[in-house]
């Protein structure tokens, strides 16, 4: 897999350091040649990685994949590709992938941003999703949240017109911060109206650590944007 570490700039994720099961190791070394894909800076071709036509939609930092493989699995006819940098996380959802015969779900193990950039070709995708992205709580921390001004810019450029940029996080300051960026975006409307959240749609499925939060009065708060007929130069 491409090396994560030869870039020195802000990147859309923090690496920490994670201990990897046998399982997670075994499944890496035994399926990433059927279901990852590399990094080679070069637009990825959809139809010939998935030996097909479809929907396309993307997750951004899908954690343990245990949501993204529920969608794919209920939702056969969409092309999924995740993204997700920490190696433990791509093992357990590769796993998951073997265990439900999944087989319409591609993996990338890289920084998203220079996915974006190189890889995703503009208006090519459906929807885009990025649930739970770390929060950064510290004030003084906040110019590292991934979801801002320039990115949110570079993700509504890879939809299709009508495509949908649905994000979802558990910090309601973080949550106010994503309005306000995305409600003043080039190209993006609130599906759900003005400075609207969304209820969580059926197809966004609960996490443990969500129904873990619910339990504990935690809300969640779900935004859900479509890309516009066009773009000002």
């Amino acid at each position: 897999m491409a090396d994560l570490d030869k870039k020195k700039r802000i990147r859309s994720y923090v690496l920490r350091t994670g201990r990897m099961t046998q399982v997670q190791k075994r499944s890496l070394q035994e399926n990433w040649q059927r279901w990852g894909l590399e990094y080679d800076g070069r637009e990825i071709a959809f139809d010939t990685v998935f030996g097909r036509s479809g929907p396309r939609t993307l997750e951004i930092g899908f954690g343990m994949g245990q949501s993204l493989v529920e969608m794919a699995e209920v939702r056969p006819e969409t092309n999924f590709i995740g993204i997700e940098v920490h190696s433990p996380g791509v093992g357990k959802l590769l796993h998951s992938m073997e265990e439900r015969g999944i087989e319409n779900l591609r993996v990338y193990c890289h920084d998203a941003v220079e996915i974006l950039g190189d890889c995703i070709p503009i208006e090519s995708l459906d929807a885009i999703q990025i649930f739970f992205p770390d929060p950064w709580h510290k004030r003084r921390h906040h110019k590292r949240r991934l979801i801002q001004s320039p990115f949110v810019a570079q993700l509504t450029s890879k939809l299709k017109i009508g495509g949908i940029l649905h994000l979802a996080t558990d910090w309601e300051n973080y949550a106010r911060q994503m309005m306000a960026v995305l409600s003043s975006a080039d190209g993006l409307y609130n599906t759900c109206g003005e400075h609207q959240f969304a209820p969580r749609p059926e197809y966004r499925p609960l996490t443990k650590f969500e129904t873990r939060g619910a339990r504990l009065g935690h809300g969640v708060w779900d935004l859900i944007f479509s890309r516009a007929a066009c773009l000002e130069p």
